[in-house]
């Protein structure tokens, strides 16, 4: 891997580099997304099995668009039994730490008659997008559905694309079956998008859109945006690795590399204080690589967008992360619980050598699916307040209201919003 010298310039280059992996940069496949959505929501059913016909070559129908009791029962057949259990106890961990996620509606009342509150209610549709074939990832299936169970979701459906054999992916569906998916159906591509989003004859229109896809996916949740609402616009996987001398190189190279195996758009990025640290994960790195299954796509991730940055101090080193604010990010010094207080923007923070990145994709319980390209300064991972809204509860007596008219109506007013301090005044009228 190429080692950088950390500074204002190179901080700033590879700021520059990273954002060009945004979904936001592929407006040439927008006009392509907004046709298939606009012939979807015009058309329904009829577009959707066109569309699965072109893309998927599998002729869908009303009769087998819904997988069935059958196959979700067939594909446990095809799946080895450990992997199953594991996917149960992964399933567990993962709604554990999302019960501990659940709040309540309140209620603050006052002698004078003024009560004011928060009610929360769940959504009462959530819709689950899941790729299909090679790029089928069932822990993201339970990623997606467990933290809406527990929100209390009224119904979650599923689509993903069938094979040209009208099949879905085995694992898919027995992770949507563990995690509670209460109907799945054969569609996938911008399509399963607008169809979620505005319904057709046999795909309900739900709430929210949640789940990862390509880039027409990603397009397509962006347009319908608004018609319903989404987890976020995902870029591709990341992993920036903040390390001191403390650390050992072959973890980091490991660590690094479990990122970069995902696309060559995949970002890994080491930042250290540690030269000897930096040139014996290059070292390692290149070890690795030789031996990986996935050599040719993680060398392309490296060249593109893999840095080892050396920094000449800590604080600059969490500066540069802070820049970064990077989907994974691993905290490898001798003190991780102490550097963690000082980082602000991350997706995830993994703490100590023990804490590698695969343990939150699969088994910890934290949710996995996090804010790509940048957008961990603003945005949050998938968590039961996705699948809630918070609604305001206001109750005055007359005796609370008249305390407190004049003010209202003075402010109403002010806006020249006549009608509004109107509406407070007749009630205090001779």
């Amino acid at each position: 891997m190429r080692i950088v010298a950390l500074d204002k310039e190179s901080k700033q280059s590879i700021l520059n580099d990273l954002l060009k992996r945004s979904p936001n940069n592929y407006s040439q496949y927008e006009s392509t997304v907004n046709q298939i959505i606009d012939r979807v929501r015009a058309e329904g059913d009829s577009a959707l099995f066109d569309y699965t016909l072109q893309f998927d070559k599998f002729t869908l129908t009303a009769e087998n668009i819904r997988v069935t009791k059958e196959e979700i029962a067939e594909a446990y057949t095809q799946m080895d039994e450990n992997l199953i259990d594991v996917i149960r106890q992964s399933a567990e961990n993962i709604r554990a730490f999302h019960q501990k996620q659940l709040r309540n509606s309140w209620f603050d009342a006052k002698p004078d008659g003024t009560i004011l509150g928060m009610k929360i209610t769940a959504i009462e549709r959530a819709g689950v997008y899941v790729p299909g074939g090679k790029a089928a990832y069932p822990s993201s299936v339970l990623m997606n559905v467990i933290p809406a169970k527990v929100a209390g979701v009224d119904e979650i459906i599923m689509t993903t694309p069938p094979g040209k054999d009208g099949k879905v992916n085995p694992g898919t569906l027995v992770a949507a079956d563990i995690a509670g998916v209460d109907t799945i159906y054969k569609v996938g591509g911008a399509q399963a998008i607008a169809a979620m989003a505005f319904g057709t004859e046999s795909v309900p229109k739900v709430d929210k859109i949640t789940g990862p896809g390509n880039i027409f996916v990603a397009l397509a949740k962006k347009a319908v945006y608004g018609y319903v609402s989404i987890d976020s616009i995902a870029g591709p996987s990341e992993i920036l690795v903040l390390a001191d001398e403390t650390a050992t190189p072959r973890y980091v190279a490991a660590d690094l590399l479990s990122q970069a195996e995902h696309d060559e758009l995949a970002s890994a990025i080491l930042i250290t204080t540690s030269k000897e640290l930096a040139e014996k994960v290059s070292e390692e790195v290149d070890g690795f690589v030789k031996v990986l299954e996935r050599a040719p796509i993680i060398q392309k991730s490296l060249d593109n967008y893999g840095y080892i940055l050396l920094a000449e101090s800590m604080e600059d080193a969490i500066d540069a992360a802070n820049a970064i604010a990077s989907e994974h990010l691993e905290i490898i010094t001798k003190n991780p619980f102490d550097t963690m207080t000082r980082i602000r923007n991350a997706g995830a923070i993994f703490l100590g050598e023990y804490a590698s990145e695969p343990l939150g994709d699969y088994f910890a319980g934290p949710n996995h699916i996090l804010p790509t390209n940048g957008t961990a300064r603003f945005f949050s991972p998938v968590n039961v307040d996705d699948f809630i809204k918070k609604t305001s509860i206001i109750s005055y007596s007359r005796q609370a209201l008249e305390k407190v008219h004049n003010e209202i109506e003075t402010f109403a007013k002010s806006e020249g919003l006549t009608a509004h301090a109107n509406s407070i005044k007749v009630r205090f009228e001779d």
